[in-house]
């Protein structure tokens, strides 16, 4: 039976308004700031991501939930415009939508000040069945915030698997701190490729001593292949035996808000597009890189012909 979508994102999806960068450190007592830009944007670590598969030439489908209000309906109009299918975003009649700020340094860091609406009910009912069996890949995004859906990961993404689909993960952060590795250990069997940054991997190996890669290894004695994205170091993989490392592309970033999930994206889709493992992995590096041109996540996503094309110049330049 043929597939109705290459790509299925599970996750969050939200407003995001991003202010910055800051010069000094937050003021509280009623303090009043002045920052040099300010943008309303779609956010949400599996929207941002749907997006930037959907820009990529995929065809995407996004499940989760949202309330119903304007953030809502802005979160719909928004990923509809950029090609993803919202059927499977559903309309909470009671909680709100979640709501993100994000606030940056001119250092590159950033605080992310995030309102859970909809996220701690989102669970399988979400998810359709038919999605999960007619989808050539599946894609979990924000694991730690919504943990209805995050116990509900291993069937759904074994579900997934059993009809012939791929299956990722990428965590995100846990505002909890807590790293619960519980959870993770029921799903990592189910995942083909997890996508942590550095700090993450170190965090979800609970590891405070060595290094990402060996982290990276230990994650990947439980199944996945591991791909780690590392900042200006670039990206690297670990597949539980050896280790494929990429620099990336020069890139002077306006905003890093949602490059990971861009460079995830990317991956992706390169795989999908049946590129090799390391040509995903400097295809990645790339549409990361390429999504900070502009403030948000999604306003920069590049083509796939935007990043053939930075991928040819950085060889030239090498």
């Amino acid at each position: 039976m043929p597939h109705t979508f290459d790509l299925l994102v599970i996750g969050d999806a939200n407003p995001d308004v991003v202010l910055g960068p800051l010069d000094e450190p937050l003021a509280f007592g009623q303090r009043e700031q002045l920052v040099p830009t300010g943008l309303l944007t779609l956010g949400g670590s599996a929207a941002i991501t749907a997006c930037g598969a959907a820009r990529l030439g995929l065809r995407v489908a996004i499940a989760g939930r949202v309330g119903d209000d304007d953030a809502g309906r802005f979160v719909r109009a928004a990923l509809t415009a950029r090609g993803v299918d919202t059927t499977a975003l559903g309309t909470d009649a009671h909680l709100s939508t979640p709501l993100t700020t994000v606030l940056t340094r001119r250092d590159g860091d950033r605080a992310i000040l995030t309102a859970a609406g909809t996220l701690a009910d989102t669970g399988p009912e979400d998810v359709p069945e038919e999605l999960l069996t007619h989808s050539r890949h599946v894609h979990a995004a924000s694991y730690f915030l919504m943990p209805e859906l995050a116990a509900a990961l291993p069937e759904l993404l074994g579900i997934a698997r059993a009809h012939g689909a791929g299956t990722s993960l990428d965590t995100n952060d846990d505002p909890s701190g807590r790293w619960d590795p519980t959870g993770l250990a029921a799903v990592l069997p189910v995942v083909d490729i997890l996508l942590p940054n550095a700090q993450e991997a170190m965090a979800l190996a609970r590891r405070t001593t060595g290094t990402p890669e060996e982290a990276a290894a230990r994650l990947a004695a439980h199944g996945p292949t591991v791909v780690v994205k590392n900042g200006g170091e670039g990206a690297f993989a670990h597949d539980g035996r050896t280790v494929s490392r990429t620099r990336g592309i020069p890139a002077r970033p306006l905003d890093t808000v949602g490059a990971g999930d861009s460079f995830d994206a990317g991956y992706l889709a390169a795989l999908l597009a049946g590129e090799s493992p390391e040509r995903a992995l400097e295809f990645a590096a790339a549409c990361g890189a390429l999504s900070t041109r502009a403030h948000g996540g999604t306003p920069a996503q590049p083509t796939w012909d935007e990043a053939v094309a930075a991928l040819a110049r950085n060889r030239r330049n090498q």
